[in-house]
């Protein structure tokens, strides 16, 4: 099924952005220049610019339009059910190192489905809390078929459309279908620590969120590490009779 007119134009427009035609804090095209090179009507302009707002990719200004927001936002690992966006729970945060091929931990590897020694692509970054200091390390590690795809997963510049849009363009359409969390709970090593800001020992819970696209093959295996003191998770879903 071909993507609807609205999902086209949202999509123009994070390809324009990430090719840097419209940088941090530029206006975009007005909903009226929208619907002129689209043919479109205004509900349908809206409603890409909602997408990308739900994104956290544009933020809306009273009487001029959306611009590209000027601080990018991720979201801790895990949590990522269909129907929230990436700017749910999404926060400020600060890049680590630069990307580089390593040999992952063996858990890590495991749910990548990687034999011993394989390396796979290593991104970091450190989530922060309201007040600017750390609140979560994040690693996230690419297996190699998606890091040789998709080599903007290899440089430090902002993937401004966010990896999950990158990789399903740049793969021909592998995105993520399932995904697996699992949280548990240990002691900080010595480097987790250190990001943190926290004294050693300090216990911290570890989230592990894997992504699968439809052929069950994984993207990518995040693991965010946050002391136990600001880790907090809370769902209210329906219940029915009998329960």
């Amino acid at each position: 099924m071909p993507p609807l007119k609205y999902e086209q134009i949202a999509e123009s427009l994070r390809r324009r952005i990430a090719d840097g035609e419209f940088g941090p804090g530029d206006l975009l095209p007005s909903s009226r220049d929208l619907c002129e090179q689209w043919g479109v009507s205004r509900a349908t302009a809206v409603k890409a610019m909602d997408i990308l707002r739900a994104d956290g990719l544009v933020v809306p200004h009273q009487g001029r339009g959306f611009s590209v927001v000027q601080t990018p936002l991720a979201r801790p690992a895990g949590g990522r059910r269909a129907g929230t966006s990436r700017a749910s729970g999404g926060r400020q945060f600060r890049r680590l190192g630069v990307p580089e091929m390593l040999i992952p931990p063996s858990h890590v590897a495991d749910a990548l489905g990687l034999a011993a020694g394989v390396t796979a692509l290593h991104r970091a970054r450190l989530v922060l809390a309201d007040d600017n200091t750390p609140m979560t390390y994040l690693a996230a590690w690419f297996p190699p078929d998606i890091a040789e795809k998709c080599p903007r997963l290899a440089q430090s510049g902002l993937i401004a459309e966010g990896t999950t849009h990158y990789v399903r363009r740049e793969t021909g359409g592998r995105g993520p279908v399932l995904g697996v969390d699992e949280t548990t709970v240990r002691l900080a090593t010595s480097i987790e620590a250190g990001h943190l800001e926290v004294r050693r020992p300090t216990a911290v819970a570890v989230d592990l969120h894997v992504a699968y696209d439809q052929d069950g093959s994984p993207l990518v295996c995040e693991e965010g590490v946050t002391p136990s003191h600001l880790w907090r998770r809370s769902d209210k879903y329906p219940m029915g009779p009998g329960v």
